[in-house]
């Protein structure tokens, strides 16, 4: 199950020829417009890429963009069960500009206000039914400040894991950075970190660890994976700490590539891997899916061949 901020990625692209004579922009005329599932949506498609099931918990407004939302879900046979509609809300869309290769601009359409006491019990209701009803083993958090993830909820549904004994798997935004206690698997960015704790955290390994130390000591997670933009990631089980680095990459495009590092994470813990191979294959996963433009899925059949060829070299 994945719970958290689902969204429409939208991208609007063309070719720039002349200078607007109102002002000193480009005019962009438009050749194509393409709307990709983004968010906890995404997390969803890179798991279902990967070949599991995923159930999606997220709310949307009662409006077209959110009917494009479920338009899309429907066309990759994604559940929509688990989606709810508020008509106090508005469907989360991030419109991207494109002239060219080069993106000139982005457009948020958003609520961040939190769910209200009404909504929230009904979103609670309908993701602890599909929790009970399903053979769910796994819940992914994907949280993007947008107001679904409350307290409430985060709380609810970890409880209601721990007594199910579904593992639970954390992809945090600064507002309820601290209030993941006690889940399996915690996947911060550097950035989200530094916010976090109040210190420049250097990528080292000492840095790191230390950061590592306040997050487990306030948190008490089982794994925290802190992932490092072009640096690749750091892993601390409990056991070990180790830095796996990226392997040379063309980058064209990071959006989306948090979603897949959880989701390929979350999967392998499930699986029962040991941690250093969950932050192997997320690091593989999480370079693969940068090297193409737009939020994009993980291909499974390029991940198997990148890793047997770290094997080999192994």
């Amino acid at each position: 199950m994945v719970v958290g901020d689902v969204m429409v990625d939208r991208y609007i692209s063309g070719f720039t020829s002349r200078i607007s004579p109102e002002a000193p922009v480009p005019i962009v005329e438009i050749l194509e417009e393409d709307n990709r599932l983004g968010g906890a949506a995404n997390v969803a498609l890179n798991l279902q890429a990967l070949g599991a099931i995923p159930i999606l918990c997220g709310v949307i407004g009662k409006d077209a963009d959110g009917q494009t939302l479920l338009d899309k879900m429907e066309a990759h046979d994604l559940d929509c069960e688990g989606v709810m509609s508020s008509s106090d809300r508005i469907t989360t869309v991030k419109t991207r500009i494109i002239s060219g290769k080069q993106q000139l601009i982005r457009l948020d359409k958003e609520n961040t206000h939190e769910l209200t006491k009404s909504e929230s019990s009904q979103f609670l209701k309908r993701a602890l039914e599909l929790l009970e009803r399903k053979s769910i083993t796994g819940l992914i958090f994907q949280d993007y400040n947008k107001g679904v993830l409350t307290v409430e909820v985060i709380r609810t549904l970890i409880s209601a894991c721990k007594s199910l004994h579904i593992q639970v798997s954390v992809d945090p935004k600064f507002r309820n950075f601290w209030n993941y206690p006690h889940v399996d698997l915690f996947k911060p960015n550097l950035k989200e970190v530094c916010d976090a704790v109040q210190m420049k955290v250097n990528p080292n390994l000492h840095n790191l660890k230390t950061a590592s130390d306040i997050i487990k000591g306030k948190l008490n997670c089982t794994i925290t994976l802190i992932t490092l933009s072009e640096l690749g990631v750091f892993l601390d089980d409990g056991h070990d700490t180790q830095i796996f680095p990226t392997k040379p990459r063309n980058v064209a495009d990071v959006c989306g590539a948090g979603d897949t590092v959880i989701s390929i994470a979350a999967l392998a813990l499930g699986a029962g891997l040991p941690s250093n191979e969950i932050a192997l294959l997320a690091n593989l996963a999480g370079g693969q899916v940068v090297e193409k433009n737009g939020v994009v899925t993980v291909n499974k059949a390029q991940l198997r061949r990148e890793l047997l060829q770290i094997l080999l070299e192994v």
